[in-house]
């Protein structure tokens, strides 16, 4: 069963980064007007959250819990930023940035929570952890995963209120920034 979770997770890579390689080439009119520099340290830290991961690989196999809730976790992590990148459009960028003709979405995943992007990439960081790394590099891992996405959400946050203010404020007030139920 860990083969095929393995095998599982590496597919499940290969279709998330598919997904944002084919939306990186830019349609006319994608180009930002407003953007967000400090987000770039978010990303770099969500870089060092996935650096933990691999760093501290486990020579054990993880055990069957671990498995099975990787082999959940992946796939949905993939479907939601399938989901969230359809929905997105032409919005969707790797920086932090609006375009002119910019619109809040609220629809698909964003009904959920406001950055399912990084919702699906906690997610893909999860199963990976469950199935190769030491518990305790995962813990880290996430806490530095969670403080690099918190400043990304700050960031993209804030593009968002300036722009669509209190159609923003109200839709922040009601859903979540990337983990349903928490907030």
């Amino acid at each position: 069963m860990l083969k095929i979770a393995r095998i599982e997770l590496i597919v499940c890579w290969i279709l998330y980064f598919a997904a944002f390689i084919v939306r990186a080439r830019k349609p006319a009119g994608r180009q930002a007007v407003v953007t967000a520099p400090v987000a770039k340290w978010g990303v770099i830290l969500q870089g060092a959250a996935f650096a933990i991961l691999f760093n501290f690989v486990r020579l054990r196999e993880p055990g069957l819990v671990r498995t099975i809730a990787a082999m959940a976790l992946a796939p949905l992590a993939v479907l939601c930023a399938f989901s969230a990148i359809r929905h997105l459009g032409k919005q969707w960028r790797i920086q932090a940035g609006l375009i002119a003709d910019h619109e809040l979405i609220q629809t698909g995943p964003y009904a959920m929570v406001r950055h399912p992007i990084y919702a699906s990439l906690l997610g893909l960081l999860l199963a990976t952890g469950l199935l190769i790394t030491w518990w305790p590099a995962l813990v880290a891992a996430v806490a530095v995963f969670i403080a690099a996405t918190e400043i990304r959400v700050h960031a993209e946050d804030r593009l968002l209120a300036d722009r669509f203010g209190e159609a923003f404020a109200a839709y922040k007030s009601r859903v979540r920034a990337y983990l349903p139920f928490v907030r």
